[in-house]
C-alpha cells in the first residue's frame, strides 16, 4: 500500500489515535462508512439510466441488423 511498511502504518495509527482520541474514531468511521454508502448509491443511479440506454441502443441495433438482412 503506497510502498508503506507495517512500522509506518502503526505510527501513522499512533498519531491518528494521539490527534482525535479513542472516542473519536468510531464516528468519524461511521461518518466515512456512510459517506462511502451515500457515494455508491449515488453512482447507482447513475449507472442505470445508462444501462437502460445501452439496451435500447443494442435492441435498435439487432433491429436494424435483422432488417439489413431481410
Amino acid at each position: 500500500m503506497f510502498g508503506l511498511g507495517m512500522q509506518e502504518v502503526l505510527v501513522i495509527a499512533l498519531i491518528i489515535l494521539l490527534l482525535f482520541g479513542g472516542k473519536k474514531i468510531p464516528e468519524l468511521m461511521k461518518g466515512l462508512g456512510q459517506g462511502v454508502k451515500s457515494f455508491k448509491d449515488g453512482m447507482k443511479e447513475i449507472e442505470k439510466p445508462l444501462e437502460d440506454a445501452t439496451k435500447i441502443d443494442d435492441n435498435t441495433t439487432k433491429k436494424v441488423d435483422q432488417e439489413i438482412k431481410d
